[in-house]
């Protein structure tokens, strides 16, 4: 434990953040008014001018026109809108005969593209390529554009996610889009790990599709965006009132989506101070990790441009990650074997796996992700167990 606060360390910001003040503050105030955004009286029109004002501030953050944001629920429906939307419209656009039914995506996305794109294959006849990436999580442009050029016709939609929720590998997304664009194929992008600390911009990325979530930013659970292009135009999952662009329906949270709003303005003023300050104390956590256990393995990118500025990712030989977990919560430090999503899950990572390590490394492993509430005292009170951590676990393990 921490000898200097009897506090919990969080080390799980990859998973969900603290909300930031200022959102809870503004979500706070919103609270108190009364008023649907799509109704037309005083108390509608109210709510309806916060909810554009949230866009507009939220356009301007991602480089986006105000048009192209689209409220959701969060990141996972944003990504199911993503690729089961564009898919449907592109798939049912095509010429008679020259049906797209191909799905490109990379073999470590998030569960909501993983099992997306696995239920398209399975309940409607999509042909997913699963692109691989290198030992470090990267994908590299050429494998795009071979994987289209197979028959570029038949390719309904591409989703690479900006960088990765596991190993914090940053793609080139720029460049995966301006591919995808030679063969006039659409273009998708998880952004949900990036936005909170890349500067994320929509139109110079070259997307056709963006996803960004409230919650990984500082603001509430349950709000998100699709930033998608005018010229886009996905089949809805949802139907009903046809709220946004008549592409997402639902009554808009807008006490949410002005914290939502919040929250993003307030990251990205403070985004290039606090991206070196986070790289700093990631380097320092990964330094105390490696001196106090030299045998482990840190996966991904090594720090740097290529890698996500909060995130530590390891592997730890002989050990399993779900006691390496257990150990570090009885010692107050919160950290994760993986995605929050499927924590619990006995089975090894699939971007480890996907990344070519062995089934051991891939169960032996704990992400350590920081945010905009870490500090020094943090990552030394990691430091300070996680030799004795290690030691049990591999006792433990080989009983």
């Amino acid at each position: 434990m921490n000898p200097n606060s009897s506090d919990p360390v969080y080390l799980d910001h990859a998973a969900t953040t603290p909300m930031r003040p200022e959102a809870i503050a503004a979500m706070a105030e919103e609270l108190g008014h009364l008023g649907n955004p799509s109704s037309l009286h005083a108390a509608g029109r109210r709510a309806r001018r916060v909810v554009e004002e949230s866009r507009e501030q939220l356009a301007e953050v991602f480089g986006a026109r105000p048009s192209e944001v689209i409220f959701t629920s969060g990141g996972t429906e944003a990504d199911n809108l993503a690729v089961k939307g564009l898919y449907w419209a592109r798939r049912d656009g095509a010429r008679s005969g020259d049906m797209r039914r191909r799905v490109l995506t990379t073999s470590v996305e998030h569960h909501a593209i993983l099992d997306s794109v696995r239920w398209l294959e399975e309940a409607q006849g999509a042909e997913a390529t699963w692109l691989a990436v290198g030992d470090d999580g990267v994908i590299v442009p050429g494998a795009l554009r071979a994987a289209i050029g197979q028959a570029p016709e038949q390719v309904a939609v591409v989703s690479v996610m900006w960088a990765n929720n596991e190993v914090g590998a940053v793609q080139p997304v720029a460049e995966l889009a301006a591919v995808a664009h030679e063969y006039g194929v659409p273009f998708h992008t998880d952004a949900v790990q990036a936005a909170a600390q890349l500067p994320v911009d929509f139109a110079a990325s070259g997307a056709d599709a963006l996803t960004v979530s409230g919650h990984k930013l500082g603001g509430p659970v349950g709000v998100g965006a699709l930033i998608l292009t005018r010229g886009a135009a996905p089949v809805p999952v949802l139907h009903g009132g046809g709220q946004e662009r008549d592409i997402r329906s639902g009554t808009l949270d807008t006490p949410a989506i002005r914290a939502f709003a919040v929250a993003a303005e307030a990251c990205a003023r403070q985004r290039a101070e606090e991206t070196e300050r986070l790289a700093a104390l990631r380097d320092d956590l990964v330094r105390q990790v490696l001196a106090a256990v030299p045998d482990a393995v840190l996966n991904g990118p090594p720090p740097g441009p290529d890698r996500l500025p909060g995130n530590a990712h390891f592997s730890f030989p002989g050990c399993e990650g779900d006691a390496l977990l257990m150990l570090l919560d009885a010692n107050g430090i919160a950290c994760s074997t993986g995605s929050a999503c499927t924590a619990g899950v006995a089975e090894p990572s699939h971007v480890l796996l996907a990344m070519g390590a062995d089934d051991s490394r891939a169960r032996g492993s704990l992400r350590f992700s920081l945010g905009h509430t870490s500090t020094k005292r943090d990552v030394d009170a990691l430091g300070l167990v996680i030799r004795e951590v290690v030691d049990r676990a591999r006792r433990a393990a080989a009983r």
